[in-house]
């Protein structure tokens, strides 16, 4: 199971360790991923997507899934967020 939110497409990153005496050592910042139930208000059901909480927050911010999926960009969704984008866009239209 990857580190990258299924929704945002957010990963790890690099950066440095620095101590008081300013010595570096790398390390990563791991997005904070949660396992998480969204429903879909179009067509009635209920997704299983592992996202992070910042994903978490724009969901509710854009006003549920089907609001979210209508805005997010193709390269950044999860093969399996993008079929979901797909029955969403089919079942408004």
């Amino acid at each position: 199971m990857s580190r990258r939110c299924e929704l945002t497409g957010k990963g790890p990153m690099a950066g440095n360790n620095v101590s008081h005496a300013n010595n570096k050592t790398k390390r990563r910042f791991l997005p904070n991923l949660q396992d998480v139930t969204l429903q879909s208000d179009v067509l009635g059901r209920s997704f299983k997507f592992r996202v992070s909480s910042a994903a978490l927050r724009t969901v509710d911010h854009r006003g549920g899934l089907d609001a979210f999926m209508a805005r997010a960009k193709d390269d950044e969704l999860s093969s399996a967020a993008l079929k979901v984008k797909k029955e969403i866009a089919k079942a408004t239209a």
